[in-house]
């Protein structure tokens, strides 16, 4: 009876999804990553849970990272530079192939190196890139100018900083824009943001890393009714999720938590929801587990990779 209520779920979670994958002549989001940082499995995990994603390449997960697809000006933007880059410039290749050197720019959202670390790829060791727009805040900005070896990136003229501002758009083209939104966060070496979104038709809500939504300025519930989609963090579904050790010390805001805050939405609302950069120990990676059935009876989305979402 579980695996046929599962089923049922799942079936019902696939058709909502394949409703917004089709072929895309508008600006779309792809989602190329839904793991934190280190990627599922995660590097020296050796537990049965991790092991699933060794044993079963199809099993694993790279971490979180969006393109921005413009079909019709042959655009494509990046959020984040991840440490699977390699992997994810090449499906991005696949899904929006191009003559030219690829990718139009990078948004950074801060200096953790799920997020950053991807940078080294655009280097003369690799793919010795030429002036490509990385945007980032002040504090990101300087960290990367005044540490090797990213400063060689900037040196080397790789990669060219883009300045951002706080809650100040960047036009990327006339129906196009990005605007960074600063968020609580462990800031031990830049400041943190999350993105939203705006396409001719639709927005989106990007913010893979924050403390506790209590701790944000911004009601996040309110945040959520302006926008379309919301890619949220979800790096851990409950407490305990990772043994003895003490998860306030690198806190996120767990999925149960956000889903009791978002309870009062209206169902329409909690659709807009896509739970994405999920830790190793996160049971939504698993997609027949109780947890991942109860997220999506709940009227919520858990994100997957090759997903799009129309602007």
């Amino acid at each position: 009876m579980r695996k046929l209520c599962i089923s049922i779920v799942l079936i019902a979670h696939t058709l909502a999804i394949s409703s917004l994958v089709s072929a895309q002549e508008t600006p779309y989001l792809f989602i190329l990553g839904v793991a934190q940082d280190a990627g599922y499995p995660q590097v020296g995990c050796y537990q049965p849970h991790c092991m699933k994603g060794w044993e079963d390449p199809y099993q694993r997960r790279t971490a979180t990272s969006l393109a921005l697809i413009d079909p019709e000006r042959d655009l494509n933007f990046l959020f984040e530079a991840t440490p699977h880059l390699p992997e994810q410039l090449y499906t991005l290749q696949i899904e929006a192939p191009t003559t030219r050197d690829g990718l139009d720019g990078v948004f950074l959202t801060h200096a953790h190196i799920g997020h950053y670390a991807g940078l080294m790829h655009f280097g003369r060791e690799a793919m010795n890139a030429q002036g490509l727009p990385v945007y980032a805040m002040p504090l990101m900005s300087a960290y990367l100018s005044n540490n090797g070896p990213w400063s060689q990136l900037i040196a080397l003229d790789n990669v060219a900083l883009m300045p951002l501002r706080d809650n100040h758009p960047v036009a990327l083209t006339t129906t196009l824009s990005v605007t960074p939104m600063l968020v609580p966060h462990r800031d031990e070496f830049s400041e943190t943001v999350g993105y939203h979104i705006e396409g001719p038709n639709k927005s989106a809500l990007f913010i893979p890393d924050i403390n506790k939504w209590a701790d944000w300025d911004t009601d996040i519930a309110a945040l959520i009714k302006t926008v379309d989609y919301a890619l949220l963090d979800a790096t851990f579904f409950a407490d305990g999720e990772l043994g003895n050790r003490d998860m306030s010390q690198i806190p996120h805001p767990f999925v149960v938590e956000s889903m009791a805050l978002f309870s009062d939405l209206s169902a329409t609302e909690r659709e807009k929801v896509w739970f994405i950069h999920f830790n190793h120990t996160n049971p939504l990676l698993n997609p027949e587990s109780l947890e991942s059935l109860r997220v999506l009876d709940a009227g919520y989305h858990i994100a997957v990779e090759g997903l799009r979402l129309a602007l």
